[in-house]
């Protein structure tokens, strides 16, 4: 048999070694829009990139892979955003459209700007997550940073090592977690890597990064919409980047970064931001590097942290099926083919459902995206509005009264979706304004908010 063996390994019938699965590593920012940072995200647009801001190492990032200038958030806010991240279903099709923000009224409502139905905080524990599925192929996995889908521990949604059920304020639950736990977290991730080098373990590995809540100004009141989140994710982004470098891990390693959602306020050349579900709370930066990927590459297709799941399982020669409900589709192929293709998902429509009352005076909305259209849906009104996304990003121009036939069409696919996934409608707020200063909880204390 020995003798079987040599000729056909001298014949080169039977393969010398099995190529090892690649490694994966997620950075999630908090908060940081399309144009927080100095790289361009699309190639045909110069002011998709911020010009007050410098961030090296994202640049580093981009030249050494691929943007995507039609990158997307599941959600204008941060709890959703993660859940549908980690399972590769909408905030929709979970009921997890919101985050534990807000007070009740007598009536048991949550008044103001903040909740109006029954959403869950807490990420399902039936849900399987990314990590849970590449553990079962062999996987090493670890979280640091913030968690925010509930109180249950990372430990119970796959992974192996993380630094708890985490919120905005961090493990020690402070205003301003930054930047202790910002180099803290990374430090963590880099000894993970390391270990994981040693006894020759694929990993996943996710460093998701906190707000910088009392930066400046009063300390009990968030500050005015900067750059900072973003600044001090690319000062350890650098040195994660070096880790990766220094133990070889850059010819089996993705490196992924993205945002949760966009920045608070404003947005420019975008309309909108966090709460909303204009581009400017959705379309967020998207650049990913690793074996395969071509260098300064910038795709065009429309992908969103929904795709992650199944393109990871794709990437590592998952032979488990996805789990049933799985709503992403792989980029595989796309990263694969210089940034052209197409995802394949099991809905050709992409949906952001945003059943409530938070920064936007139009109250509750849905969006849908299909192709280079989208529809955006205010609950309380029914009024659509239409736009052109590929021509006009910065929504400026509604064409729902010029093309009522596919602004019918839209609104008739977001119906059927918001139907099939039995989606959360919101209850109509009569006292709803946008304006006025709403009482919210975040970080153990009570403070005023406003947009």
């Amino acid at each position: 048999m020995k003798q079987i063996l040599s000729i056909l390994f001298a014949l080169g019938f039977v393969a010398v070694a099995v190529a090892a699965p690649p490694n994966f590593i997620v950075i999630l920012g908090e908060g940081s829009g399309w144009t927080s940072s100095s790289v361009q995200m699309d190639d045909r647009n110069p002011a998709s990139k911020g010009t007050g801001v410098r961030t090296p190492n994202l640049e580093r990032l981009a030249a050494a892979g691929m943007r995507f200038s039609d990158g997307y958030a599941a959600s204008p806010r941060c709890t959703p955003s993660r859940a549908a991240l980690f399972t590769g279903k909408s905030p929709a099709q979970l009921h997890m459209t919101f985050v534990n923000e807000g007070r009740r009224d007598s009536a048991g409502e949550v008044s103001g700007r903040v909740l109006t139905l029954n959403a869950s905080t807490e990420l399902p524990a039936a849900e399987i997550t990314t990590a849970e599925f590449l553990k079962r192929a062999g996987y090493a996995t670890a979280h640091f940073g913030k968690w925010h889908v509930g109180r249950v521990s990372p430990s119970q949604h796959g992974f192996d090592e993380s630094d708890g059920a985490t919120g905005n304020g961090g493990p020690d639950n402070v205003a301003a977690p930054n930047p202790k736990q910002a180099l803290a977290m990374t430090a963590k991730g880099i000894d993970f890597l390391e270990r994981q080098v040693k006894v020759s373990k694929p990993f996943y590995l996710q460093l998701s990064y906190y707000p910088n809540q009392a930066e400046r100004g009063k300390p009990q009141r968030r500050p005015e919409p900067t750059d900072d989140e973003t600044l001090i994710v690319d000062q350890t982004l650098g040195q994660l980047l070096d880790a990766v470098g220094r133990l070889g891990l850059k010819g089996n390693t993705y490196v992924l970064y993205t945002t949760d959602h966009g920045t608070p306020g404003r947005n420019p050349p975008l309309t909108g931001g966090k709460g909303m579900v204009w581009e400017g709370g959705l379309r967020v930066p998207f650049i990913i590097a690793g074996p395969g990927v071509k260098a300064g590459a910038c795709s065009h297709v429309r992908v969103s942290a929904t795709d992650l799941f199944p393109t990871f399982a794709e990437l590592a020669g998952a032979r488990e099926p996805l789990p049933d409900g799985i709503e992403g589709g792989s980029f595989a192929d796309v990263l694969k083919n210089g940034g052209g293709g197409a995802v394949k998902r099991p809905r050709e429509e992409f949906v952001v459902h945003f059943p409530h009352y938070d920064k936007d005076a139009i109250g509750p909305a849905s969006a849908i995206y299909l192709g280079d259209w989208k529809l955006i849906r205010p609950h309380e009104t029914g009024a659509v509005k239409l736009f052109d996304v590929a021509k006009d990003p910065g929504e400026r121009r509604d064409l729902a009264r010029e093309l009522p036939d596919k602004a019918k069409e839209l609104d008739a696919r977001l119906t059927a979706y918001l139907t099939a996934m039995n989606a959360q409608l919101p209850k109509p707020n009569l006292n709803y304004d946008p304006i006025k200063p709403t009482e919210v909880k975040r970080g153990g204390g009570k403070r005023k908010e406003t947009p």
